[in-house]
């Protein structure tokens, strides 16, 4: 009997088969075919001078010569890097360094940062120029700019079959905490990951499906966990893809309402400024799946009140990164605050997927929607650890599971709530507080925009909480205002009384991590900072 080895190549006979005449889109510059997207990936692969288990690291905006990556490296075995292009240059030359890339695909908006970075590359030898441009400016040292290289590539390229465990992606988590640690993935492991989510979408019974008869277009830089998939999902559905390129407010609604978008993802930020804009006044028919943070319940009541099908997906990058998805499943209480509740939660696990709440000794937790504690998971596509990090990866997997570092719940019919991450859990006199869900109170007050919520050092209670909070434009309020809706969940007994220890601080912006997600280190780092100096 032959093998059929579970290779990401395998994903385009569907499409090529089904509905080769689907489009791919990106912005207002390209628009061909599934046909021409196979013959693109074909050209790549034969032009790339690469060999097995090499890694090709690749810099640019979401675009159809990012999606035709996915494939064609991986695809000649070799392996995909996909560098974040939104870290310092120290650490973008760190992960280029320690995955020992050896070729880069480069677009022109980050030549500045190679500049920076020449002479200190350790493995990368050869370069190729990534351009919107028809004929781009291709520095000398370069093998050639990307339409170059494909015009001479083979359309007729066969790729073989290999070893389906082989690596096919790395990149590296966002390194709040030290430097960035490289998290891999091997080609059975993104089809297994491909098809579970399918799976999970496409099975919803009454809201957040994703099938044939959806248009896509990613709001998750491609960088960060191969889009969180979706790229491969798509494509392996032939469903309509639209790439937006660098991520402007206007240019992506636009391609939303000109394309017929009704299918995306994104972190809370991309989505508060797109409700933000005059151009979202009604986005009915937009399924959005929120990921990277926990989804605040007013974000959802925002994007609910404009049409939009929100619902929260929850996962790391060391998982792929889904693990579970907030729909609302026959058999749930639909009133308006319960449906509304359970879209912002974690959710129920997809196919596949094992989730486990247990106490610090490892031992499961009652499923009884209250009590928490850790999230532990077991999936085929999780990363089997931190490359080259032998250390920092015993202690992700101790126990046999991979440790998510949220605290979380689970109720009797499965679906899971993340109550916070453990750095950012705010221990006062002995009491847990959940940051996520002072942050969600606070939000409440219509005055506020953003806030964020850390812990701060309390000689008297240990820490206490201090929330950093951003107005709207135009509108006030003090922090007894906003401290109203906290009382009334501690007088009702939901929050702890330390939770009235709140402190409050006006702030014009919050800092972020490069994929978007609020840096509470940094914030932590600010405030102690700040308090050395008024000690001083």
């Amino acid at each position: 009997m032959n093998a059929y080895p579970l290779l990401i190549k395998q994903l385009l006979h569907t499409p090529l088969s089904n509905a080769p005449d689907q489009e791919i889109v990106y912005r207002d510059i390209s628009r061909y075919d599934y046909r021409t997207l196979a013959s693109r990936i074909s050209r790549l692969g034969s032009a790339l001078p690469v060999k097995p288990g090499q890694t090709v690291a690749v810099m640019d905006w979401d675009s159809h010569r990012y999606l035709e990556c996915f494939f064609a490296i991986p695809m000649l075995g070799a392996v995909l890097q996909t560098v974040n292009v939104r870290l310092p240059c120290e650490q973008i030359l760190y992960t280029l360094n320690h995955a020992r890339a050896d070729l880069l695909l480069i677009h022109e908006d980050f030549l500045p940062l190679l500049d920076e970075m020449q002479g200190k590359l350790e493995t990368v030898k050869n370069f190729v120029l990534l351009s919107d441009r028809e004929k781009p400016d291709c520095p000398s040292s370069f093998l050639a700019g990307y339409e170059t290289l494909l015009a001479g590539g083979n359309e007729d390229h066969t790729f073989p079959d290999f070893d389906e465990n082989c690596r096919a992606t790395v990149f590296y988590t966002t390194g709040t905490t030290g430097a960035p640690k490289g998290v891999y993935f091997t080609h059975r492991q993104l089809v297994l990951h491909t098809l579970s989510v399918a799976a999970g979408l496409g099975t919803a019974p009454l809201q957040g499906g994703f099938g044939r008869g959806d248009v896509y277009m990613p709001i998750t830089p491609m960088f960060h966990v191969h889009a969180w998939g979706l790229p491969y999902i798509a494509t392996m559905l032939g469903i309509k893809q639209v790439y937006p390129g660098r991520y402007q407010p206007d240019v992506l609604l636009n391609l939303i309402k000109d394309e017929g978008v009704t299918f995306s993802h994104c972190v809370p930020t991309v989505l508060h400024l797109l409700l933000a804009s005059p151009l979202a006044s009604d986005l009915s028919g937009w399924k959005v799946v929120i990921g990277g943070s926990a989804l605040p319940k007013a974000l959802a009541q925002a994007a609910l009140a404009k049409g939009v099908d929100i619902f929260a997906g929850y996962g790391l990058s060391e998982t792929c990164p889904v693990l579970s998805l907030g729909q609302l499943e026959c058999g749930d209480d639909l009133s308006s605050e319960s449906q509304l509740l359970q879209r912002i939660k974690a959710g129920r696990a997809i196919p596949l997927v094992e989730m486990r709440i247990v106490d610090e000794d490892g031992n499961e937790l009652p499923r009884d929607g209250k009590t928490a504690g850790e999230v532990v998971v077991r999936a085929p596509w999780l990363t089997q650890g931190y490359l080259r990090d032998e250390k920092a990866s015993e202690y992700l997997w101790r126990g046999g599971y991979l440790h998510t570092g949220d605290i979380g719940t689970k109720d009797d019919k499965g679906v899971v709530n993340i109550t916070d991450r453990l750095k950012d859990v705010i221990k006062c006199s002995g009491e847990w507080l959940s940051s996520l869900e002072l942050e969600s109170l606070i939000l409440e007050h219509p005055a506020v925009s953003e806030v964020a919520v850390i812990g701060v050092p309390d000689a008297k209670w240990g820490e206490r909480a201090y929330a950093m909070v951003v107005l709207k434009e135009g509108m006030e309020a003090n922090p007894n205002d906003l401290r109203k809706s906290i009382d009334r969940c501690v007088d009702e007994g939901r929050l702890s009384r330390y939770a009235r220890l709140t402190e409050f601080a006006f702030v014009s912006m919050l800092p972020r991590t490069s994929v978007g997600k609020l840096d509470k280190k940094r914030m932590r780092e600010d405030v102690r900072m700040s308090s050395d100096q008024k000690a001083r």
